[in-house]
């Protein structure tokens, strides 16, 4: 088979413990795009936390695409066209900000390059400030201060904490958004339907891409459809067991520079110019 597009996950399978591209993964990358693969960034993160992936790896040269917010937006990153965008419905945003303070959480979203919130130094803020490179905008009024429609919202806090908010908001708002654990500290809540597979169905009618024609890397539960959807759908060594059970087949960990060695098994490189 000849593959067309490979599509990674970010955290805990692009990038190594130290949120790092390690340079083996980085080489293979860029020379299967010199052969005429594509790559799709997809990701939980906002767009502005992938944009410095992106262009590590010369995405803007070869024409990938960043799949942000679990697939609410498509974004060519070679012509910067927006090709899809899903965002949360405006009537949500006051239930979820009321559910977070009942609860004592934090809860943000994203403005460009900052995120908002109204707790700064909140330590589960901080990590999502210092995973997307991103500045924190603090206000003393969140519904105020955001700027609607937004694509995501986060509720953070211990896991523990995040429990009954989680079972809350899935029964209050059925049918209106999507809620889920992204980390056992993050609760992502994002339109109803976002989902990394729906996505890639909107991708590749746009591309002309079969899915026989896809690979698709990940190690957490947000990576599952997109896995089950592909072609070939690979787990990292260090993926969650249901993740390994969906998977075709398991490479390495993220920091054994698994994405390189599972794209050197299935597409064969050419020698270097």
């Amino acid at each position: 088979m000849k593959y067309k597009l490979v599509v990674l996950d970010l955290d805990g399978t692009l990038t190594n413990s130290k949120k790092e591209i390690t340079a083996r993964n980085r080489e293979t990358l860029i020379r299967i795009q010199e052969q005429g693969v594509r790559l799709v960034l997809a990701s939980g993160r906002p767009t502005y936390g992938i944009v410095p992936l992106a262009n590590e790896l010369r995405m803007n040269e070869f024409g990938g695409f960043i799949l942000s917010y679990n697939g609410g937006e498509i974004i060519n990153w070679e012509s910067k066209e927006m090709m899809y965008e899903n965002v949360l419905p405006n009537e949500v945003i006051p239930v979820l900000y009321e559910c977070a303070r009942t609860n004592h959480l934090s809860i943000l979203t994203y403005d460009g390059a900052e995120i908002v919130t109204e707790n700064s130094q909140d330590p589960y803020v901080q990590k999502e400030a210092f995973l997307n490179k991103m500045a924190v905008r603090e206000t003393n009024d969140f519904l105020t201060d955001i700027t609607l429609p937004v694509a995501k919202c986060l509720i953070v806090g211990d896991a523990d904490q995040l429990i009954p908010v989680e079972s809350e908001l899935c029964i209050r708002l059925q049918g209106k958004i999507n809620v889920f654990r992204s980390e056992p500290y993050f609760l992502e809540l994002v339109p109803q339907g976002i989902d990394k597979a729906l996505s890639l169905t909107v991708l590749l009618e746009a591309t002309g891409v079969s899915r026989e024609e896809v690979i698709a890397i990940g190690d957490g539960y947000n990576d599952l459809s997109m896995i089950k959807f592909a072609g070939m759908g690979i787990a990292m060594g260090n993926a969650q067991e249901p993740v390994k059970k969906a998977a075709n087949e398991i490479t390495l960990s993220n920091d054994e520079d698994g994405v390189a060695v599972a794209i050197e098994k299935h597409i064969q490189l050419s020698c270097p110019m």
